[in-house]
Formats: structure tokens, sequence, C-alpha cells
């Protein structure tokens, strides 16, 4: 067990802020060396933000745009603590024919709000973060391509220099035209779809109408925040300009821009960007239900909601309200990471992990049902990257009535397939790639994107107009987690998505056990034991 499961000795040393301690038999509260020196030279987060500050906050404030983050942190509790059963006999086989049963047979199609998956993935939610427009269009177009639903982020239209205002009214986006562009470029207009997220910075630009007039937007899902915090949307600019006018639109700004002091240092290279803020939503169930009657009276086909990990009682207030507004779909994001600049501590140290907080999201749609109010379908997020969490998330959410949640949601997996993609390809043009991947794969991307020549024969001469990235994209979603879900289900004898269920799952630690009521591998299948035997 590592240092970071044992004790809290990564208070004071993370590769997130790029910190480390003099020696490894650090503090068990603390994190400190036992024995501090003023000789030491290395920096540790104390001695780093004796420097730096607020900096070290955040997760490495130099490679803002060009990273994504994630907390470190052991929560006792994740998917490797249960484990799928395979079967010998399924029951939900659709012929007793062993010819046909096949795991490329095996459907992974689902919906979620109404729309179809090929995949039960959602990708996003990508906002103004510097490392979501770089990598967009990869991102869009793998989406598209894969056909899943893809959520553009929070307060796109804002950060946007070229927007247009009209009485404080976003009137043009070129940024917001692109990346909803960029997905029908390829979308076959039915699985998935481009949907747009909005905080109440963006309900004050008008981005809702905007979005839904102009671009004939379809999906709109309402941001209450994320697993990684609980204060809004952040990101850096390292352009005084840029940081002015965002001020000027009504965004938090700090340091101020307009202080001439501030403009001082800036130039002088005291510090190298400035921090852009969201006002943190507060929630009138009276208004935020006639935002979601606004948004259906003018034909939004979708209304989603985005919450975050916060405590199980506002949990049940989120289902509540998207109960009572009659919302297609809930994301609720376990405290995990993101792909902006979230405060590491509190990536770490605040909100709910995600199997604690399917579980008491579960609890709540159960009471709903038993009501007989409307329950929204739900995709959960938090970390996930593999088809086996897929498969775990899924099926825990099934008491025999069918999943009640019916896609994950993946944010920093697919940046990260985009970018080592990108990366690679630009190794292999510069004639850089290492010995050990090219000797293996092939120098060039067609060799080397195992998909690619099935793409280039699915799309003819468009394939030109598919950047590498997003051909990456689409064979990590495909070829991994597409194709691992259908053998873990076939293992289980299950061969469409709706009929995994929690009898297909084993808790392996008391702790799965208490939290999700998922029996241990020692009482599984008890009484079907003794009928079996007894017969």
């Amino acid at each position: 067990m590592s240092s970071v499961q044992k004790n809290s000795s990564y208070l004071n040393s993370k590769s997130t802020t790029g910190t480390v301690t003099r020696v490894r038999d650090t503090g068990c509260s603390s994190g400190m060396c036992p024995l501090c020196i003023d000789e030491c030279p290395v920096l540790c987060k104390i001695s780093m933000a004796a420097f730096r500050g607020r900096e070290t906050r955040y997760p490495a404030p130099f490679k803002f745009g060009h990273s994504t983050a994630a907390a470190l942190k052991d929560y006792r509790l994740d998917w490797s603590d249960f484990q799928i059963h395979t079967s010998l006999r399924g029951k939900s086989n659709p012929v007793l024919d062993s010819d046909a049963m096949l795991f490329p047979n095996v459907s992974v199609e689902s919906g979620v709000g109404g729309i179809l998956c090929r995949v039960p993935l959602i990708i996003g939610a990508y906002g103004s973060t510097e490392v979501a427009s770089r990598y967009w269009r990869e991102l869009a177009v793998g989406a598209a391509m894969t056909g899943v639903p893809l959520i553009v982020g929070e307060n796109v239209c804002g950060v946007d220099s070229e927007s247009r205002m009209t009485s404080g009214k976003v009137t043009a986006s070129p940024e917001m035209e692109r990346r909803v562009h960029d997905f029908r470029e390829f979308w076959d207009g039915k699985y998935g779809e481009i949907g747009v997220q909005t905080n109440v910075e963006d309900e004050n630009l008008g981005v809702d109408e905007y979005v839904i007039s102009k671009l004939e937007v379809n999906l709109i899902e309402r941001k209450w925040g994320q697993g990684a915090k609980g204060i809004g949307g952040e990101i850096r600019t390292g352009d005084l300009n840029k940081a002015q006018l965002l001020k000027k639109r009504g965004y938090i700004v700090i340091p101020d821009p307009e202080e001439s002091k501030v403009q001082e240092e800036f130039k002088r290279e005291v510090f190298h960007s400035f921090e852009r803020h969201s006002r943190v939503g507060v929630i009138d169930e009276a208004f935020f239900l006639e935002g979601i009657d606004r948004l259906k009276d003018q034909g939004v086909k979708t209304v989603g909601l985005k919450t975050g990990a916060y405590r199980p009682s506002d949990t049940a207030f989120a289902l509540k309200l998207a109960s009572k507004g009659e919302i297609d779909y809930v994301v609720f994001d376990g405290s995990e990471g993101g792909t902006g600049m979230s405060p590491v501590p509190m990536m770490d140290e605040s909100g709910v992990p995600t199997v604690y907080l399917e579980a008491w999201v579960l609890k709540c749609a159960q009471i709903l049902e038993k009501k007989g109010w409307h329950v929204p379908d739900i995709a959960m997020a938090g970390g996930f990257i593999e088809e086996s969490q897929v498969f775990k998330a899924i099926a825990l959410s099934n008491f025999g009535k069918g999943p009640y949640v019916k896609s994950v949601l993946m944010g920093r997996s697919p940046i990260t397939a985009v970018m080592k993609a990108n990366y690679y390809v630009k190794l292999a043009e510069e004639n850089r790639l290492p010995s050990n991947f090219s000797n293996r794969y092939g120098n060039e991307p067609p060799r080397f994107f195992v998909k690619a020549s099935e793409l280039r024969g699915r799309y003819g001469s468009q394939f030109s107009n598919i950047p590498w990235g997003a051909v990456g994209l689409y064979t990590y979603l495909n070829d991994r987690v597409k194709v691992g879900l259908q053998q873990l289900m076939a293992a289980a004898r299950k061969w469409r998505l709706d009929t995994i269920g929690r009898t297909d799952l084993m808790a392996l630690t008391k702790r799965a056990f208490e939290a999700t009521g998922i029996p241990l591998p020692e009482t599984c299948d008890e009484e079907e034991v003794e009928r079996i035997l007894d017969a």
C-alpha cells in the first residue's frame, strides 16, 4: 500500500503541484519531513506557497491549457471493490444456439434523455478552458463518429474574444459556432447529439436563447457544479487585454487587471496569468423550474442537469427538482478530477467520491419511483476510463426493472486519448517516435492507428478531413471500451445492456457491501445453490 493510501504524506508533496519532500518518511498527519532544515534543497507545498501563494492550490499553473488534473487520494471505496460475475447459464440469452452467442452480437446501445448512444457514454463537458478549445475538433469529430453525445461546457461564449454582445446579451460567438459545426460535420443525425451547458453566467449572457435560435441546438444542460469543485468555473489567461475584457463582461478576475499596479507587476512577470472565476450559483426552486419551462417553450428537445459531488441531502434536492421539472437526465459527478483548474485540495478533500455518490443517487431514485414521480435518466461521472467501470456503474443501478444509470460520462480520458494521438503524430512527422513503438507498430499514422483503414473505408474522400486525434478517440472508445464491454457482458451471458444488474456483481470488501448492499462472495447465490443441490 502506497504512502498516499496509508497516511497524509501527500498533503505536502504532490505531482499535481510539482512539489516534493526531502525525505520519504514524512509525518502521518502533516506530511512534513520529521526534520525540517533551513538549507533544504527541494520545494515542498509549504515552501512553494511561501513564494507563489495561491498558485500552489492549482495543478501546475504553467501547464494550464496543456493538461488535465485529478484527485490523488484513496477514498477507501472505488469500482475495483466490486467483481463481475461470469455465468454459465444466462437468463437473457436471445437464442440457445451457441453459434449465435458471440460477444460481437452483444448490444451495448443505450439511450439517455431520449438520445440514442451506440456506446453508453457521454463525453464532456468541455468549456472555456484552453485545453478544451485546443483539442475540440478532435473531440467533436471522434464523438460524432462514435455516436455518443458531446457537451460544450460552460462560459464558452463569455470567454470568446470574438463574441458580439448587444445590450449585454450574446448575439454571435465564432467559437461556439465552430464547436457545434465540428460535431455536426460527421454526425449521422441519429446517434449522439451536440449539447450546450449553461451556468449562471451563461444565463445572464443569454447563451440559451442564442444557441437555440441561431445554432438550432436541441440539448441544453444546466450546470450546478462538478465533482472536482463546487465553486463555479475557473480558467487562467496570460493575456492582459483578455483579462480586462472578461472583467467588463461581468466575470470575477483575480488580480484586478484594471489596477495599474497589477498591470505593472504582470509586465514585470511577477506573475504570469490571471484567474477568471464564475459566480457560485444560488438555486431558487421557482426560478429554476421557470427556466426549464422556458427552455421547453423555445423548442429544446432534451434538457439535462449537471450537478456535482454534493452532500446526500443536496443529491435528494437535485433529483426532486429534476423530477418536478421533468428534466430528461441528470449527470452526477463524483469527486475525481477535471479538465480545467480545479483547486488541488478541493479535488482531494471535498465532495462525495463516485461510488458513494451513486449509492445515494440510487436510494433517492427509488424513493421517487415509489412515490410515482418522474425519475430522470441518470449518468454517472467521476474518474471513468474503462469498460469494467461502465459495466459496474450501470449494473449497480438495476434492481430488476432496468437500470437507472443509462450512461457514464467521461471527461479526462477522451482528452488523454486525443492528446497522445496528436503528440505521436507530431513525433512521427519529426521522425522522433520512440523506437520501441515504431519498430512494433510502424512510423506512419495509417499504420499505427489500427482503425484508420476502417474509417477510410467508411468515409472515403471525407477521411482527409478527420484529424488523427479523432481517429485516436474513436479507436479508444470503439476498439477498447465498446469491445471490452461486449466481452464482459457476454461472459455474464447478458446480451443487451438493460439486462445487466446487481446480481451480476459481488462486493470484495465489507465497505463496498455496506455502502451498496451488493453481497460479498461468500454469500452470493446462497438460496440458488441450495435449490440446485436439493432438487
